[in-house]
């Protein structure tokens, strides 16, 4: 069975709502890449050099990273060869099949909902650049879990960035949950300290502490957070429990960039890539697996508060391949 009549078999039980999500929210993704391949196909009746070339490009152009498009067109290429496949659609779906398979096999096994420690209060550390909707997608997490009947607490450690701790505090009254707040251009590491001895106290389940979104030098980034680790560790033992990163998916390789310097100051348990329903690059979540080994936990598909939703390989596939037809 190929890959798409795979994917559609799948996912025929998954209910219209949940795969709407994916489908609209990759749009601009899917034009980009799933339309420019039947193009591609269509041009073609024997596959030649030229061919490959156009397609190397298709995968550049969508994010997906030089080095990784560069392997999976040699990979493809070889299969092509030894199975004598001349057919453009069939290379086509051969293409994605070698594009994912890697991330699926290194994927196997990663829960990406929040694993609640019992008898103490869970920590969420999210850091990532200053415009990525890093505010919002603290909102998003504190408002699916509160869904799930957690009691959730935010801590504003952003204290160097005019109006983040204003901009928090709206959402923490919106949602109806707690806030620890600290002086403007105040010590971070304290601001968390208080968050962590305030969520003790009231048996708080999840503690989400925001960070200052400055990619200063990266002695100075990891001398910041790695003072706000040991803080958080010394009130409880084995925290910060998850460390997620922010990346808009807008900003393409860059945010790659910025996913090394982070992932080299701290160690990262996940990334939430933002703002997939704004971009045609879908490949980006492809890069960072590529490149650092981490996984995409969360991605947002749409400005509603439901709309940060568990990552899905399957569903991310057939949006980005399927979802038009």
């Amino acid at each position: 069975m190929g890959l798409f009549a795979f994917l559609k078999q799948k996912l025929a039980g998954v209910s219209n709502k949940q795969k709407d999500k994916y489908v609209v929210g990759m749009a601009k993704s899917r034009h980009h890449f799933a339309d420019r391949l039947k193009a591609l196909g269509a041009r073609y009746r024997e596959v030649d050099d030229s061919y490959f070339e156009e397609l190397e490009q298709i995968l550049i152009e969508a994010d997906v990273g030089v080095t990784l498009a560069l392997d999976i067109i040699d990979a493809t290429k070889k299969e092509v060869r030894t199975n004598n496949i001349t057919d453009p659609s069939a290379i086509n779906e051969l293409l994605v099949d070698k594009m994912f398979v890697g991330y699926a096999q290194s994927g196997s096994g990663i829960v990406n909902e929040i694993s609640f420690k019992q008898g103490r209060p869970t920590v969420l550390l999210v850091v990532g650049v200053n415009g990525v909707g890093k505010t919002t997608t603290i909102a998003k997490l504190a408002k699916r879990y509160q869904n799930q009947g957690k009691s959730v607490l935010l801590v504003a450690g952003d204290t160097f960035r005019a109006g983040a701790v204003e901009q928090l505090g709206v959402w923490a009254k919106r949602l109806g949950v707690e806030i620890v707040t600290g002086l403007e251009n105040g010590d971070p590491s304290s601001v968390a300290y208080d968050g962590i001895r305030q969520a003790i106290d009231k048996k708080i389940d999840l503690v989400i502490v925001d960070t200052a979104g400055r990619l200063q030098t990266k002695a100075n980034l990891m001398a910041e957070l790695a003072k706000m680790r040991r803080v958080i560790s010394k009130e409880i033992e084995g925290a910060p429990d998850e460390v997620f990163l922010i990346i808009d998916a807008t900003t393409g390789q860059n945010g790659v960039v910025q996913a090394k310097a982070f992932a080299e100051a701290t160690g990262l348990t996940g990334i939430i890539v933002t703002k997939m329903d704004g971009t045609s690059k879908g490949g980006i979540i492809l890069a960072i697996r590529d490149e650092l080994g981490i996984p995409v936990r969360f991605i947002g598909l749409g400005e509603k508060m439901d709309d940060l939703t568990e990552f899905d390989l399957d569903q991310y596939l057939y949006g980005l391949c399927l979802g038009g037809e």
